[in-house]
């Protein structure tokens, strides 16, 4: 009996210093800042990242000449079905949050469970935007051509593709208003891999300063004050 109770506390003992350790790199790796890389090149393209306060996304102008979104995001996906946006944001992250969890109340242990642990699949938010207001939750950022063209790839490796080369789009009525959708993606979320660690990748491949790692907004936008 001692060997049992002793067996449950050591592993709840290691389950809590995980945790421990989890909250300490999670807090103090983001400070390693990743910086923006030098380019004499003009910096032409309008761009920014938006916090809800726990979820990045990423917003892009909706049509230049280097990705016109709305022929692969279509209008007609919306509930709103308006056809002039300016700007196209995406938010990648856990399928089983998205859809199920419309607020923090209806969190399920599964769900997050789930999340945490790659048992889940993920998918791509996409909403639309009529106009960006800069601010603490919203950053502007000026990418070169080529860098823009760098994020572009970055954004579209991560969704799912049907059989002709389409966005698979997922049927739900759980979107958050009338100009948003969202779609099958790639990858896993997890405790180590977040919406937000996503965003941060993005930023990186973009050229753009960044956070060594970060699971959460808050070690992006530190370096944007």
């Amino acid at each position: 009996m001692k060997k049992v109770l002793f067996s449950i506390l050591k592993m709840i003992g290691i389950i809590i210093g995980i945790v421990l350790l989890y909250v300490i790199v999670a807090y103090f790796l983001p400070m390693i800042p990743v910086n923006a890389e030098q380019t004499n090149d003009p910096k032409t393209i309008e761009a920014y990242i938006l916090t809800n306060g726990v979820h990045t996304d990423i917003v892009v102008p909706t049509k230049t000449e280097q990705m016109d979104w709305s022929t692969k995001i279509l209008y007609a996906n919306t509930k709103g079905k308006q056809t002039d946006f300016k700007y196209t944001s995406f938010g990648w992250g856990d399928k089983g949050f998205y859809l199920d969890t419309p607020t923090w109340a209806d969190l399920k242990f599964s769900t997050a469970f789930n999340a945490a642990f790659w048992l889940s699949d993920s998918a791509m938010h996409v909403t639309f935007y009529n106009q960006m207001k800069e601010g603490d939750d919203c950053k502007k950022i000026m990418l070169t051509e080529k860098q823009y063209q760098s994020l572009i790839k970055f954004i579209d490796a991560r969704f799912d593709y049907d059989s002709n080369g389409n966005y698979v789009l997922i049927p739900t009525d759980a979107v958050y208003g009338n100009n948003d959708a969202f779609y099958d993606a790639k990858g896993s979320y997890s405790f180590l891999y977040t919406c937000n660690t996503w965003a941060n990748n993005a930023l990186k491949a973009a050229g753009q300063k960044a956070a060594i790692w970060s699971p959460s907004d808050f070690g992006i936008f530190q370096h944007y004050k």
